[in-house]
């Protein structure tokens, strides 16, 4: 029998930590393992032992004892008593910046869901402006982490101490695009154009004036053009110059799920079914992607999964084609990729836990 794995998450109170939470709490393989949550506890909930987590989210009460979790004091004793083999930090890129190399250095194996560790060039990572950058610590950190999109580093993962999680956008991006550029179909130097909409939790459970009801409700809107932090990771895992991909962002007024619109030019004339049988070659095994071929994906068809949806349609010259690629953004885009991530990690079915 393989050896139970104990799991904690520190950073549960967002909305990717409570679906972190739904998803870890339910794994089959983690059945009379409960994760360990830890964080932020004022004096008062310290006295009883932390917050009940159905508290901080109703939503995940059952009848199988989740009423008994709570969110404990965060301590590295405290991970380190009780056993933790991974550490899941749903915390900001700040945070993770310290927390992840501190983890490393006591033995736990992480899955990151910030940006802190995604990015691998320098001027890349200059748009978060990590006061650690450059340090030792921070350069040795950054040379472990591998970056958690299995389909395209699944054997690298399954050694890895640290995992970055991917961005939700770009997951969204990457998956649409990598088996085209890999199989040399795209014409790169007529440029790419990402057209990407997101629902309003993808910002996070903060309130801003921007994603306030009154704001976003009946509305849409462009952001980030040319400055969103999610273009660093499409540049460096599609590999492709900066000045041939243009990626725009919106906010959609939903409060869930990425629609990504794609445009892509072919150095040749294609076929439908030539593109089909590049997407199903690269994606054989890998079971959290779903190819609709050339019926175009919907929101309302991947939201609350954990899967990626990928459409295509062909211009009758063969020469275009627009791509439709489409996540939740907690799930696949965060949560539902971190857990896809520990399956890798612990060479258990991919899919396990997640469909």
């Amino acid at each position: 029998m393989s050896k139970t794995v104990q799991t904690a998450v520190v950073g549960v109170t967002g909305y990717a930590g409570a679906e972190l939470a739904r998803l870890l709490v339910h794994h089959p393989r983690l059945k009379g393992t409960s994760p360990v949550f830890a964080g932020r506890v004022d004096a008062e909930d310290h006295a009883r032992g932390g917050v009940p987590l159905k508290e901080i989210h109703p939503q995940l009460l059952d009848s199988h004892g989740t009423g008994d979790l709570r969110v404990q004091p965060f301590s590295w004793e405290l991970l380190e008593d009780l056993g933790v083999d991974v550490l899941f930090l749903a915390t900001p890129h700040e945070m993770s910046r310290e927390a992840a190399p501190e983890a490393r250095k006591r033995g736990f194996r992480v899955i990151d869901l910030s940006g802190a560790w995604r990015l691998e060039g320098t001027a890349n990572r200059a748009i978060y402006a990590f006061e650690d950058e450059g340090s030792a610590t921070a350069l040795a950190t950054q040379a472990e982490a591998v970056y958690g999109m299995p389909e395209l580093h699944r054997a690298e993962i399954r050694q890895a101490g640290l995992v970055a999680n991917p961005g939700c956008y770009a997951t969204s991006v990457i998956l649409a695009l990598k088996p085209l550029l890999a199989a040399g179909l795209v014409d790169v130097e007529c440029g790419i154009v990402c057209d990407s909409k997101s629902g309003v939790s993808g910002a996070g459970k903060a309130p801003t004036a921007k994603t306030h009801f009154m704001h976003a409700a009946d509305n849409l809107s462009a952001y980030g053009v040319f400055t969103h932090r999610h273009t660093g990771e499409l540049l460096e895992q599609l590999d492709v110059p900066a000045d041939s991909l243009t990626f725009t962002p919106h906010l959609l007024p939903i409060p869930r799920g990425i629609l990504s619109t794609i445009y892509v030019r072919f150095h040749e004339s294609q076929t439908s079914a030539a593109i089909e049988a590049c997407y199903k070659a690269f994606y054989k095994g890998s079971p959290m992607v779903r190819l609709f071929g050339t019926t175009l994906p919907q929101i309302q068809h991947s939201v609350r999964t954990c899967y990626a949806d990928i459409g295509f349609n062909l211009a009758k010259d063969g020469r275009r084609a627009v791509i439709v690629s489409c996540l939740d953004n907690l799930l696949k885009g965060a949560a539902g990729q971190a857990v896809q991530n520990l399956n890798v990690m612990q060479n258990w079915g991919e899919a396990e836990g997640l469909e």
